[in-house]
C-alpha cells in the first residue's frame, strides 16, 4: 500500500486516540495499521499496547516491525513470551504524555476495559478519541443490541465515553466485498443507536477498488496481525 493512497484517508482527529472493542473485533490489527500511517505521515507515534489479556494479539508482540518503521512501543511486560500474567510497565503513564502522536490498543470487553481504567485520570484530561471498534461477524456482536451492550460494560468499567463506531467487519482471509458491504447496516445501527458518528470503515487494501466510491469514509487496512496457527 503506497503512503499517499493511505493517508488520504487519515481518519484520526485527535492527538490520543484509544482504540477499543469486544475480543476478536481486530483491534490490535487496525491499531497497528494506524500508528504506522501516522508514521508514514512523518507523525512522532507512541503505540501503546494495554491488552494484557489475550496472549496471541498483542501490538506489543510486533515491535520489531513497528520499530523498525519509526513507532515506539510500550507494551506488557510480559509481550513476546509465553507467560501470560497481566502486567504494565511504568513507562505506560509516560507514554501517555508523549507529545506526538499516541495509540493506545485495549484488551478485549470489561477485562481489558479494567486496565485502560487505571489511567482514565490521566486521558479524560487529554481529551482523546475513543474508537470502539465492531465486526458484525464475530460471536456475541452480530445483533446491534449485543454490541451495544459490550460498548455499555466498556464504558462503565473504563469510566470513558466513546466518541466514535469503527466498523471493522470481517472473516479473516475469506473477507470479499459483499462480506463489507453486508455489514454497513449493522455498523450503522450501532452508530445510530449509541448516538455516535461511524468514523470509518476498514477494508482490506486488496479489495480498495472494489469497494472505492461504494462505502463512505473507507479506511484499506493491512493485515499485519495474525494467529500463531496461521
Amino acid at each position: 500500500m503506497d503512503i499517499e493512497m493511505k493517508t488520504a484517508m487519515y481518519p484520526l482527529e485527535r492527538r490520543v486516540t484509544v482504540v477499543c472493542g469486544h475480543y476478536g473485533t481486530g483491534k490490535t490489527n487496525l491499531a497497528i495499521n494506524l500508528a504506522l500511517d501516522s508514521a508514514d505521515r512523518g507523525e512522532d507515534v507512541v503505540l501503546i499496547d494495554l491488552d494484557v489479556v489475550n496472549p496471541y494479539f498483542r501490538s506489543a508482540d510486533y515491535a520489531s516491525e513497528l520499530t523498525a518503521r519509526g513507532v515506539k512501543v510500550v507494551g506488557p511486560n510480559y509481550a513476546n513470551t509465553n507467560l501470560d500474567t497481566p502486567s504494565l510497565p511504568g513507562a505506560v503513564k509516560g507514554a501517555l504524555n508523549h507529545p506526538g502522536r499516541v495509540i493506545v490498543d485495549v484488551g478485549g470487553d470489561d477485562a481489558g476495559a479494567t486496565a485502560l481504567g487505571v489511567y482514565t485520570s490521566t486521558l479524560k484530561d487529554m481529551d482523546p478519541d475513543v474508537l470502539y471498534v465492531v465486526n458484525r461477524y464475530r460471536s456475541l456482536t452480530t445483533r446491534p443490541e449485543e454490541a451495544l451492550e459490550i460498548l455499555g460494560e466498556i464504558e462503565r468499567t473504563s469510566r470513558l465515553k466513546a466518541t466514535a463506531v469503527v466498523n471493522n467487519s470481517h472473516l479473516k482471509a475469506s473477507t470479499t466485498a459483499e462480506t463489507i458491504l453486508d455489514s454497513m447496516d449493522f455498523a450503522s445501527r450501532v452508530a445510530e443507536e449509541s448516538d455516535l458518528s461511524l468514523r470509518f470503515t476498514t477494508v482490506p487494501s486488496h479489495l480498495r477498488d472494489a469497494l472505492l466510491n461504494k462505502i463512505p469514509n473507507m479506511y484499506p487496512v493491512d493485515v499485519h496481525v495474525r494467529a500463531p496457527w496461521e
